[in-house]
C-alpha cells in the first residue's frame, strides 16, 4: 500500500488501482488479511490501567494509610496479633475495593463494544453490514443519508450527496459532493470528492473506496494531537462523592474528639489511636463510588440486555424520574413489519392476502383471486413501487427480512406476490437519477432508462402525489384527471386512512430525454392508484404502557402519520384515553404559551414533521416535567438533544439520530423503554439501599462508643470501660457491614417499584423517610448494643465477655438490617427474606466467620470472644431482633404519612 497520497487529485480507477481494491469490494480473505495488517479502525486510546495497578490504587486512601501506619506501630510494639489481623482487614477491604472497580471497567468495556457502529460495504461482491472497527483500505462502503462515515474515502459515486463536516471543518452548512477530480492543493474542506470519519450524510447516498482507517485518518492525526479529557462523572456520582467528604471529615473530627475523652479517662494513647482509626473507617463509607460506579455498570449492562444501550451514564439517574415518553409509532409501538392490505386501481379496490415480508399472498378482488398481467394498472402500480424503492428484500437462512424502509419493504413482497422481483426489474428499467424524499415534499421521485425511454416514478402522500397529476392511467390507458375522480380517490384514500391503513399514491411520467433532473419532474404526473398497508401494533406495547400508567408515566404517541390512522392505532393500543389528538397544522396555529397550557393534555401528534418534536419537548419541559422523546431521523436529532432522555432506534435509526441520542433502543420497541425506566428506578433505588443500610450501621458504631465514652460514668460503667474494641469495629465496618452493602447494591427491583409515581427532577438520596430510617437504625442498634454490654457488666461477665457480647449483638443487627433496608417503606415481610440471593450468601459467609471468631481458640484472644454458650446466643439474638419491629413501625409511619400527604395533595387538609 501507499501512504500519504492525495486521493482527491487520482481518478477513481486510478485509486483502486493503488489500493489493489475493485468496484465489487475486497474479498473477506483478503479484508482479513489487511485488518491484520492495518489494524482495527480505531482511534487510539489512553493506556488502561493493568489490574495490579488497579490493586494498588486502593492503598491511596487517607484511612487505609493510617491504618497501615497502626499495624506498623502495633508490630513495632509487640502486639503482633493485632497487626496480623488489621493488616489482613486492610486485604480484605482493598480487595473488595478491587473487584469493584474492576468489574465496573470491564462491564462498560463491553458496553462499548455492543454500542459500536457498523457500515455497509461490498465483500465478495455483495453489500453487507460489518462493525465499523472491521473496515480496511480498499473496502468499497455504501453510503446512505444519516450514515456516519466509517473512514476516510474517495467517493465512487455521488448521488445528491451531502456531508455535515463541521465536527471537522467547522463548516456549519452540509458540502455538496462529487467525485470527480479534485486540484492536488485544495484544502481539506474543498476535497469534495472525499469523505472523512466522523462527519455524516445528512442527504442522498454514495460509494466510496476506503483510502484511511483508525489513526491514519483525519480525525485520528487531530486524536493524536489531543490530550484525552477526562470523562466526567455523573450527577449523582458528583453528589454522593460531595456527601461521602462531608461525613468522612465530620467523622474524622468525632473521633478525634472521642480518642482525646479516651486518654482523659486513662486509656493508653497508642490503643486510643488505633481505636479512633478503627472507628474513622467504620464512620466513612469509603467504598461507595465503587458501589455507585458498579452500580450504574452493571445497571447499564441489565438493561443492555434488556435492548436498551445507555450512551451516557447520567441518563440512568435521569430514567427514574421520567414522567413523559413521547414515542413514535412506526416500529416502537408497533411491529415494524408492514403489510400491503390494499390498492385501489382502475376505479376499484384489490385485497392483498398474506402477512409480514413472506412473499406469499394472492390478490382478490370480489372475493376473486387473480394474477396481475403486464399493462394492468395495477402491475404498473406494483413496478412503481419497486423502481421507486431504496430498500431491498432478503431470504437469510429460510427467513425472509428486508434491509431498509419497511413502507418500501411491503412494496417489494406485494410485488413479489405477483412475481415480480426488484432484481429482475431493476436490471430492465436501470435508474439513472432520483430526486429524495424529504419531509417537506413528502415524496421520493427516481428516473429510470427504458426501451421507451426515460420515465420518472414517484412515490408518496396521497394528497402530494394527486397535487402533481393532471392525468389518471385507467384500463391501461392515460388520460385526463377529472375533478370528480380526484374527489373520489380523495374519499378513497380517507376510507382507506380510516381502516388504520398507512397509503401512498403511486404516479409516472414520460421525460423528454434533454430534460434536466430537478423538482419540476414532479409535475404533470400520470396518477395510477393508491396503496394501503398496516403495521400492526405490539402486544408488549400494549403491557408497557398499562405499566407505563401505573407508573405515573404518561405516554404520547408522536407520528407523520395521518390523524385517523394514528387514532386508531393508538387506541387499539389503549394509550388514547380521551386527551387531545392534534396535527401538526394545528400545531403550527398554537403559540407557545397556548401549547404550554393544552400540552399535558395532549395524547396523539398525528401528521408531524421532525421539527414538532422540539416544540412538544420544550412545552413539556416547562412545565417542569422529565421527557423521554424517540426518534430515528437527521432531524430528530434536535428534539432527541433537548429531550432529558433522547432514545434512538437501533435498527431503524440513523447514526445522527443514534449519536444525538442518550439511549439506543437495539429492538426498536417501546416496551424496552419501558425497561429501561424500570432498571433506572431500580439502581437509584439500590444506591439509596446501601447508603441507608451502611449510614445506619455508622451511625450504631458511633454513637455506642461515643454514648460510653461521654456517658460511661453517668449510666454506672466502670472507668476505662469501651464495648469494642478496634479489631471488633474494623470487622464489623469492614467484613459483616462490607458484603452485605455490596448485595443491597445489586438488589431486585421492589416488585411495586413501576407502581409508585416519578421521582421528582433534583430529589437527592437523604429524603424524610430515608433519614429518619437511617436515624433509628442507628440511635436503636446504640441503645441495644449500649445495654447488652451493661447488663454484661453487671452481671460479672467481665470486660472481655462483654465486649464480645456487644459485639455479636452488634453484628447480628447488622444482618437484620440488610433485610429490611431492601426498602425504605414496604414492610420486610412483603418483599420476602429470600429474593436477593446474594444478600443470602453474603449473609451465610459472614455467619460463618462470625462462628470462627467465635470458636476458634486462637482468634478469641485478638477479637476479645469466648465460647458462647446457648443462653448467650439466646440473649444476643432476642436483643439483635428486636431492630426489626423497630423498623417495621418505623415504616408503617413512612407509609401512614405518605397517605395523609397524599390526601392533602389532592383534596386539601382534613
Amino acid at each position: 500500500m501507499i501512504s500519504g497520497q492525495n486521493w482527491h487529485a487520482l481518478e477513481v480507477e486510478d485509486v483502486l488501482q493503488t489500493l489493489e481494491s475493485s468496484r465489487n469490494g475486497l474479498s473477506t480473505a483478503e479484508a482479513q488479511k489487511r485488518l491484520e495488517s492495518f489494524g482495527p479502525n480505531e482511534l487510539a486510546e489512553k493506556k488502561r490501567v493493568s489490574p495490579w495497578m488497579l490493586f494498588l490504587e486502593q492503598f491511596k486512601s487517607f484511612l487505609i494509610i493510617i491504618l497501615l501506619i497502626a499495624v506498623v506501630l502495633s508490630a513495632a510494639l509487640g502486639e503482633v496479633v493485632d497487626a496480623i489481623i488489621i493488616g489482613i482487614i486492610i486485604l480484605f477491604a482493598s480487595g473488595l475495593g478491587f473487584f469493584q472497580e474492576y468489574k465496573a471497567e470491564r462491564a462498560m468495556e463491553a458496553l462499548k463494544r455492543m454500542a459500536a457502529p457498523t457500515a455497509s460495504v461490498l465483500r465478495d461482491g455483495k453489500e453487507i453490514e460489518v462493525p465499523a472497527r472491521e473496515v480496511v483500505p480498499g473496502d468499497i462502503v455504501i453510503i446512505a443519508t444519516g450514515d456516519r462515515i466509517p473512514a476516510d474515502a474517495r467517493l465512487i459515486e455521488a448521488v445528491n450527496l451531502r456531508i455535515d463536516e463541521a465536527s471537522l471543518t467547522g463548516e456549519s452548512a452540509p458540502v455538496e459532493k462529487i467525485n470527480t477530480l479534485v486540484e492536488a492543493k485544495a484544502d481539506l474542506g474543498d476535497r469534495l470528492n472525499m469523505v472523512y470519519m466522523g462527519t455524516t450524510a445528512v442527504y442522498g447516498r454514495g460509494v466510496a473506496v476506503v483510502t484511511g482507517t483508525g489513526m491514519a485518518t483525519e480525525f485520528g492525526r487531530i486524536a493524536g494531537m489531543l490530550q484525552e479529557v477526562k470523562q466526567e462523572a455523573t450527577p449523582l456520582q458528583v453528589n454522593l462523592d460531595r456527601t461521602g467528604k462531608w461525613i468522612a471529615t465530620g467523622a474524622l473530627f468525632v473521633c478525634v474528639v472521642l480518642a482525646g475523652f479516651g486518654v482523659a479517662r486513662g486509656h493508653e494513647i497508642l490503643e486510643m489511636f488505633i481505636w479512633g482509626v478503627a472507628l474513622a473507617v467504620a464512620a466513612v463509607p469509603e467504598a461507595l463510588p465503587a458501589v455507585v460506579a458498579i452500580s450504574l455498570a452493571l445497571g447499564v449492562r441489565r438493561m443492555a440486555k434488556r435492548h436498551a444501550l445507555i450512551r451516557r451514564l447520567s441518563a440512568v439517574e435521569t430514567l427514574g424520574c421520567t414522567t413523559f415518553i413521547c414515542t413514535d409509532k412506526t416500529g416502537t409501538l408497533t411491529q415494524n413489519k408492514m403489510t400491503v392490505r390494499r390498492i385501489y386501481t382502475d376505479g376499484k379496490l384489490t385485497d392483498v392476502t398474506g402477512t409480514g415480508y413472506e412473499p406469499e399472498g394472492e390478490f382478490v378482488v370480489d372475493g376473486i383471486a387473480f394474477v396481475p398481467k403486464e399493462g394492468d394498472s395495477l402491475y404498473v402500480l406494483l413496478n412503481t413501487g419497486i423502481l421507486c424503492n431504496d430498500t431491498s428484500l432478503n431470504n437469510i437462512d429460510g427467513a425472509w427480512t428486508i434491509k431498509g424502509d419497511p413502507t418500501e419493504g411491503s412494496l417489494l413482497v406485494a410485488a413479489a406476490k405477483a412475481g415480480l422481483w426488484k432484481k429482475d426489474v431493476t436490471e430492465r428499467f436501470p435508474r439513472i437519477g432520483e430526486i429524495p424524499f424529504s419531509s417537506e415534499r413528502k415524496r421520493m421521485t427516481t428516473i429510470h432508462r427504458t426501451g421507451d425511454g426515460k420515465i420518472a416514478y414517484s412515490k408518496g402522500a396521497p394528497e402530494e402525489i394527486l397535487n402533481a397529476c393532471d392525468c389518471i392511467y385507467i384500463e391501461g390507458q392515460e388520460r385526463e384527471l377529472t375533478a370528480t375522480e380526484r374527489a373520489n380517490i380523495q374519499a378513497i384514500a380517507q376510507a382507506m386512512a380510516d381502516d388504520a391503513l398507512r397509503v401512498l399514491g403511486m404516479a409516472y411520467k414520460r421525460l423528454p430525454g434533454d430534460l434536466e433532473i430537478d423538482q419540476t419532474v414532479e409535475q404533470e404526473m400520470v396518477f395510477v392508484g393508491l396503496v394501503g398497508m398496516i403495521d400492526p401494533p405490539r402486544e408488549e406495547a400494549k403491557e408497557a404502557i398499562k405499566l407505563c400508567d401505573q407508573a405515573g408515566v404518561k405516554t404520547v404517541m408522536i407520528t407523520g402519520d395521518y390523524k385517523i390512522t394514528a387514532v386508531a392505532i393508538a387506541r387499539d393500543l389503549g394509550l388514547l384515553k380521551g386527551g387531545l389528538v392534534l396535527t401538526g397544522a394545528e400545531l403550527d396555529r398554537l403559540s407557545h404559551e397556548e401549547l404550554e397550557k393544552q400540552v399535558e393534555n395532549i395524547e396523539v401528534y398525528a401528521r408531524v414533521s421532525p421539527a414538532h418534536k422540539l416544540r412538544v419537548v420544550e412545552a413539556l419541559t416547562k412545565r417542569g416535567h422529565v421527557v423521554a422523546m424517540t426518534g430515528d431521523g437527521v432531524n430528530d436529532a434536535p428534539a432527541l438533544k433537548k429531550a432529558d432522555i433522547g432514545v434512538a432506534m437501533g435498527i431503524t435509526g440513523t447514526d445522527v439520530a443514534k449519536e444525538a441520542a442518550d439511549m439506543i433502543l437495539t429492538d426498536d420497541n417501546f416496551a424496552s423503554i419501558v425497561a429501561a425506566v424500570e432498571e433506572g428506578r431500580g439502581i437509584f433505588d439500590n444506591i439509596k439501599k446501601y447508603l441507608m443500610y451502611l449510614l445506619s450501621a455508622n451511625v450504631g458504631e458511633i454513637l455506642v462508643m461515643a454514648g460510653a465514652i461521654l456517658f460511661g460514668p453517668l449510666i454506672g460503667l466502670p472507668a476505662g470501660a469501651i464495648p469494642l474494641v478496634a479489631i471488633q469495629i474494623l470487622w464489623v465496618n469492614l467484613a459483616t457491614d462490607g458484603l452485605p452493602a455490596i448485595a443491597l447494591s445489586v438488589d431486585p427491583p421492589d416488585p411495586g417499584i413501576m407502581t409508585q409515581k416519578p421521582r421528582p427532577r433534583g430529589q437527592g438520596i437523604f429524603t424524610r423517610p430515608v433519614v429518619l430510617l437511617i436515624a433509628t437504625g442507628g440511635i436503636w442498634s446504640f441503645l441495644v448494643n449500649l445495654s447488652v454490654f451493661k447488663w454484661a457488666l453487671d452481671a460479672g461477665r467481665g470486660m472481655i465477655e462483654a465486649q464480645a457480647l456487644c459485639f455479636l449483638t452488634l453484628a447480628l443487627i447488622e444482618f437484620f438490617k440488610s433485610y429490611a433496608f431492601r426498602s425504605d417503606k414496604r414492610s420486610v415481610f412483603t418483599l420476602g427474606f429470600f429474593r436477593n440471593k446474594w444478600l443470602n450468601l453474603a449473609i451465610m459467609w459472614e455467619t460463618m466467620l462470625l462462628l470462627l471468631i467465635v470458636y476458634v481458640p486462637f482468634l478469641q484472644q485478638p477479637f476479645h470472644t469466648f465460647s458462647l454458650s446457648i443462653s448467650d446466643w439466646g440473649v444476643v439474638l432476642l436483643a439483635a431482633v428486636t431492630i426489626l419491629p423497630v423498623l417495621e413501625v418505623t415504616k408503617a409511619l413512612i407509609r401512614w404519612r405518605g397517605k395523609c400527604e397524599g390526601v392533602v395533595g389532592k383534596g386539601g387538609a382534613r
